[in-house]
């Protein structure tokens, strides 16, 4: 544990180097949040008060918490591990004393933390003192969200992990980057709150893994998930994290089974 720990802590202050980064990131969350903010309001507007059990109350704070949910994700141009592949260095790094898998997370988790503090935060605060946003009432509520976010970003990255891994069997992973990024921004709650398909839809949607980064968490912020419901959205996040990771753990062995090194 000691050296995951190590590991994640040197995610976290890898990333809060770049402070001029997290500044114009800060502000470029906040912009774009105030634009989702503007279509949603006119979007009220026209169709009313309600959309299923959203009102505009509850879509405005959703807008704010899956822009701060946005970086600690990193659905976008996270393309290390793939690099690696491409390099050669991956050889050198599967031959190092750790478990290769669980040293990616652990970095990742540092790096979602910093993300979550200096990038998520900040555009939520930004949104707060100009829209009104809806705020847990219930203490539990928010370790139930802040454990909701790790488990998200647990999701998140293996599903990264198993599209950089691709690069074991293709020449460029870039476009199943793009195409898996697209899914993971449509069909997580990124783009379009779920509750906002029509329920033939959303009732596929749910039963995917993409659901388990932006929409659960939102639902448990919003506390449209009470009581055993939060329990159980917690265990649907951790069994997709838990599959997403023992699927990404095949695939890795499959693709280390492949890596020829030449001369050894």
């Amino acid at each position: 544990m000691r050296l995951w720990w190590e590991v994640a802590r040197r995610g976290f202050r890898r990333y809060a180097t770049y402070r001029w980064a997290t500044v114009a990131g800060v502000f470029t969350n906040s912009v774009f949040g105030f634009i989702r903010v503007y279509v949603y309001i006119a979007l009220f507007a026209g169709l009313g008060d309600r959309i299923g059990m959203w009102d505009l109350k509850d879509t405005l704070t959703y807008t704010f918490v899956s822009q701060a949910l946005l970086m600690p994700l990193y659905l976008w141009g996270w393309q290390e591990i793939a690099e690696t592949v491409y390099s050669g260095q991956v050889a050198t790094d599967l031959y190092r004393p750790f478990d290769y898998q669980l040293y990616w997370l652990s970095q990742d988790l540092g790096r979602a933390t910093y993300h979550g503090l200096m990038r998520g935060i900040p555009p939520f605060i930004v949104g707060a003192i100009f829209f009104d946003l809806r705020l847990p009432m219930d203490p539990i509520t928010w370790v139930a969200f802040i454990a909701s976010f790790y488990l998200a970003v647990i999701v998140s990255f293996a599903m990264r992990f198993m599209v950089n891994l691709s690069a074991f069997w293709i020449l460029n992973e870039r476009g199943v980057h793009s195409i898996a990024a697209s899914a993971w921004t449509l069909l997580s709650g990124f783009t379009i709150p779920i509750a906002f398909y029509p329920d033939t839809l959303r009732g596929i949607v749910r039963t995917l893994p993409f659901v388990a980064m932006f929409e659960l968490p939102v639902e448990i912020f919003l506390e449209h998930a009470q009581g055993a419901d939060i329990l159980a959205t917690l265990a649907i996040q951790a069994g997709w994290g838990a599959l997403l990771l023992l699927a990404g753990r095949f695939m890795l062995n499959a693709g280390a089974r492949k890596l020829v090194v030449q001369g050894g």
